[in-house]
């Protein structure tokens, strides 16, 4: 009882998830696979970060820099003194080079210093190329809906080319059984002597053309379940148990105008961006105000200092020659040595650096409104010809279908009069033929129809897939 228990169980957990591994993917999953795995999508979202990082840059600008440097080294230096004539007569008269003399300081010296900065001021542009980040920044989050459109449009188009294909299967499958039911006919006919050799071999060439047209379909199918197993990742064996069907898609007049496409709103937001950027440029001839901190640290260690001549001059008189200076003195440091206060910085000329700055960015926002300009020319050629498209594409729908109606009751006649001896094979396969080209012909005045519209939304950044498919 508890084994069977278990089973239950297990089973209960498991087949589920293997029912739903098997099933067929809905068009939704293959979006949002296509979504994560879209490697322009990707490539765009991780250039995005550069512009992230600009920001979280400008944010920090403000914050206080600590510095600390130090050195250690052997020092050995010589000074040389050279005195001039003194000469305050009648008291004292020393000539010229009387006392000169050479200091030697040698040893081991340590300097340690540690400087504080933040910035307080910076002029204003430190503002305005904030604003000029936040405004590229809402720039390339526009530019990644064009790009998701455009993962959707391509999904979309693999998706109903795959139903394309289904259904010229079925239509292919229709034909087949058609003709197998006529090749009896032909093979009693021939039986009986009501037609040639020639004729009933012309029902087999068909059936073998037939055949070709399932092995080319079977290829192309394969092609397709491979492209789209490389834009969503999901296995083969699940995508072939898709079996889309095509429709016919009614569209309302759009509601937006291309003013809402991505391109021209970002290239808005570029504009934007540009205005603070040449704003930032101006403020060159600002002072910029920081405050400013540091600590040093000097150390003489194992020095020795001493002079090339007396420093003490010699009295003969008395019998005394005079000294020298040699000193080692111990380990002298000063520490701590601070200072603190207020800098500024003012570029009073810089030699038109600041103004060229402010001129380049002029001619960068200029160039953004030329292509804003040819954008909304081209962009409005581009609706109205999608729009003509779709009307077009609509208009093929039901001349598409007037001509399936007529080939299909040309075939029910030509069957008829095959049937009893009163046309030729030749009659029987034209009028399949017909059939099959004016079923095929229906399917794509649909895809292309689907196609037209697609591309119509898109016009003015208004699609909506939910208009093609089923998304729960």
């Amino acid at each position: 009882m508890k084994d069977n228990l278990l089973i239950f169980a297990f089973g209960f957990l498991v087949f589920p998830a293997l029912s739903w591994a098997q099933s067929a993917p809905d068009f939704k999953e293959l979006l949002d696979s296509a979504m994560v795995r879209d490697s322009n999508l990707k490539m765009q979202i991780t250039q995005n970060k550069l512009t992230d990082l600009d920001e979280h840059k400008l944010k920090d600008i403000f914050l206080p820099t600590l510095e600390v440097s130090g050195k250690v080294g052997y020092v050995n230096g010589t000074a040389r003194l050279t005195s001039p004539e003194i000469n305050l007569a009648p008291f004292i008269n020393i000539p010229e080079g009387s006392f000169n003399n050479n200091f030697n300081v040698s040893g081991f010296s340590g300097l340690a210093k540690a400087d504080a900065k933040m910035l307080v001021y910076s002029g204003g542009k430190v503002k305005y190329l904030k604003k000029a980040v936040e405004e590229k920044k809402k720039s390339e989050d526009i530019l990644l809906e064009k790009t998701r459109d455009e993962v959707i449009a391509s999904i979309s188009k693999a998706y109903d080319q795959l139903a394309l294909i289904h259904q010229s299967k079925k239509v292919l499958d229709e034909s087949t059984r058609r003709l197998d039911i006529n090749k009896k006919t032909a093979d009693k006919a021939l039986g009986y002597g009501l037609i040639t050799p020639y004729d009933h071999k012309k029902i087999e060439l068909a059936q073998a053309t037939l055949n070709a047209k399932v092995v080319e379909y079977e290829g192309k199918k394969e092609l397709l379940l491979t492209q789209l197993y490389i834009l969503t990742g999901i296995n083969k064996e699940r995508l072939r148990m898709i079996d889309p069907v095509l429709s016919p898609v009614e569209l309302l007049a759009a509601e937006k105008g291309i003013e809402q496409r991505a391109e021209i709103r970002a290239l808005e937001h570029g504009i934007s961006a540009a205005d603070y950027k040449i704003k930032a440029e101006k403020t060159w001839m600002i002072p910029k105000v920081q405050l400013m901190a540091s600590a040093y640290y000097i150390g003489l260690y194992g020095n020795r200092i001493k002079s090339s001549e007396n420093i003490i001059p010699a009295v003969p008189v008395l019998g005394y020659e005079g000294r020298k200076l040699d000193w080692s003195p111990n380990n002298i440091n000063v520490f701590p040595l601070i200072t603190a206060g207020v800098g500024f910085k003012w570029e009073i000329f810089d030699g038109k650096e600041g103004k060229h700055a402010e001129e380049t960015a002029k001619v960068g926002k200029e160039v953004l409104q030329n292509q804003k300009e040819d954008a909304l020319k081209k962009l409005t050629l581009n609706l109205a010809n999608n729009q003509t498209n779709y009307d077009i594409a609509s208009a093929q729908i039901t001349l598409k279908a007037k001509e399936k109606e007529l080939a299909k009751n040309a075939l029910v006649q030509a069957e008829k009069e095959f049937r009893y001896g009163m046309s030729k094979s030749s009659q029987l396969i034209d009028a399949e033929n017909d059939l099959e080209a004016a079923e095929l012909e229906y399917q794509n005045a649909i895809f292309n129809q689907r196609r037209a519209g697609i591309e119509l939304m898109r016009s003015t950044q208004e699609l909506d897939i939910t208009k093609f498919y089923l998304i729960p």
